[in-house]
């Protein structure tokens, strides 16, 4: 009689409220489980679907009380088309060269990384990171994860995108960019770059993380179109003019088995 290994128990934990990062006044809760073992690829594909998002070997998704402002969102690459701003942006970084790189840090990177968290994020708590905690974000993965820099004609690294490589899209984790280049709306650019590699590869989607209406900086990902977002454990096409969240947003129905 042949015998399986018996799967090892995937558990969930529900993390003590902490202050919201994106709405003042508000708290957050999330659920959070361990990406490892051989396990970790197929795990974090299935949880990226369900709307959950990777930080270090963890994959994590809000179930904060009484709001539902974080609304996963994903873009279809092979119907998307850059509207009249977007395509001034890719304009604008002609001259930009993207190299995909292995998930290693360096001190290049880190210098930027600081550079950017001072400029835009001085009051938060990756502004005090050092280079360990950067490489550990960088490095700290159990999946297909990869770093894309962008550089300039003098070989300058005027941005980099942290980013994980799903069974049918890209996902981007955390982008930064050089301060003193607001004009080329490097994030903005990421993003497209991102939209395109996906769709050379023929991945389906690019995965922004959450959409939060509410919050002046993470209201941007909706410009971006077609998308979709996850609202009652279903994928669906965001409205061309939409500008608030579902009524009804729920990313946290899970399934870990198929």
């Amino acid at each position: 009689m042949l015998h399986r290994a018996a799967r090892r128990p995937q558990f969930f934990y529900t993390t003590a409220p902490l202050p919201c990062p994106y709405l003042a006044g508000r708290t957050e809760r999330k659920i959070v489980t361990e990406l490892a073992g051989n396990e970790a690829e197929a795990l974090h594909d299935r949880l990226s679907r369900a709307g959950f998002r990777r930080s270090h070997n963890i994959a994590y998704s809000p179930v904060c009380p009484g709001c539902r402002a974080c609304i996963p969102i994903r873009i279809i690459t092979g119907a998307f088309q850059p509207d009249r701003s977007q395509r001034k942006v890719m304009k604008a970084n002609a001259d930009i060269a993207a190299y995909e790189m292995p998930a290693r840090a360096s001190a290049e990177q880190f210098a930027l990384f600081q550079r950017y968290q001072t400029a835009r994020h001085g009051d938060g708590d990756m502004a005090a990171m050092g280079f360990y905690d950067y490489r550990a974000m960088v490095e700290d993965t159990p999946i297909t994860t990869g770093m894309v820099e962008f550089r300039d004609a003098r070989n300058r690294l005027l941005g980099a995108c942290l980013t994980d490589w799903l069974s049918d899209g890209l996902s981007a984790v955390y982008s930064f960019y050089e301060p003193d280049a607001d004009k080329r709306s490097l994030g903005t650019y990421a993003i497209l770059w991102l939209v395109s590699r996906a769709r050379s590869l023929g991945l389906p989607y690019v995965y922004l993380g959450y959409w939060v209406p509410e919050s002046r900086k993470m209201a941007y990902k909706a410009r971006f179109r077609p998308s979709e977002t996850l609202s009652g454990g279903m994928w669906r096409v965001l409205p061309e003019h939409a500008d608030a969240a579902p009524a009804a947003a729920d990313h946290a129905r899970i399934s870990v088995t198929g």
